[in-house]
């Protein structure tokens, strides 16, 4: 199978033409159905193009797939093509329908919507439920109206944005996700604490993988160094 996102015409070609009723090579990346109004990146992935505008909401937009800096895209015109000239089955009811229509098809389909359930359920009693004690420490949500998943440039600029007149104490999330930081710290000065504290992304200076000795080692032998 091809990497979702990037295919070529011919791949794309074969799977419209063998009446397989596999269609992961025309479904999106990023919203996992099939693509709506495709469009192409200048790092050769494809999406739909109201999922590709979500992509381009940070201040420093990047590809979903391969995180590359996104500056130019096409329409994906011969993707656009074979999706009205494919067909495939539902996987709830088992009726013949052309691509294009998918998505209003399976949201419409009593069967469809039975698949997708028994689906979730066979997943969850297969996997245990496991907790990560990493915490997220890459997308972020305001303290001050709870909107979620800003990269911290995306963050930075919601608030200043958004809320530059709101006097309110809040907890900074990015230095509470942090394994120094204190989730109940409040900033007085919360606008002064970003431009003071986050005009860089730790992720460039920081290993969150070493333990604390190790890092008070590699300091100790960057001052002998120095001196």
């Amino acid at each position: 199978m091809a990497m979702l996102g990037a295919f070529s015409a011919t791949q794309l070609k074969k799977a419209a033409s063998d009446g397989s009723s596999d269609v992961s090579e025309f479904v999106c990346p990023v919203c996992l159905e099939i693509f709506d109004s495709p469009v192409k990146t200048q790092c050769g992935h494809t999406f739909c193009q109201s999922c590709l505008q979500e992509c381009l909401r940070p201040q420093k937009p990047v590809c979903a797939v391969c995180r590359a800096t996104l500056t130019n895209w096409t329409k994906a015109a011969d993707l656009e093509a074979l999706l009205h000239s494919s067909v495939a089955a539902c996987k709830g009811c088992g009726a013949q329908v052309g691509l294009y229509l998918m998505r209003s098809h399976t949201a419409a389909c009593p069967k469809y919507q039975d698949y997708i359930e028994e689906g979730v359920r066979t997943t969850a009693q297969s996997q245990p439920a496991l907790i990560s004690p990493v915490p997220n420490r890459y997308t972020f949500t305001c303290p001050y109206c709870n909107c979620q998943n800003f990269d911290q440039d995306g963050l930075v600029e919601h608030c200043t944005s958004q809320h530059a007149r709101d006097a309110r104490q809040v907890v900074c999330p990015i230095c509470a996700s942090m394994p120094w930081g204190d989730p109940n710290y409040r900033s007085a000065d919360f606008f002064q604490h970003l431009k003071i504290r986050h005009t860089f992304s730790y992720d460039t200076f920081v290993d969150y993988s070493t333990d604390e000795h190790t890092m008070i080692q590699e300091a100790l032998q960057r001052s002998l160094l120095d001196n």
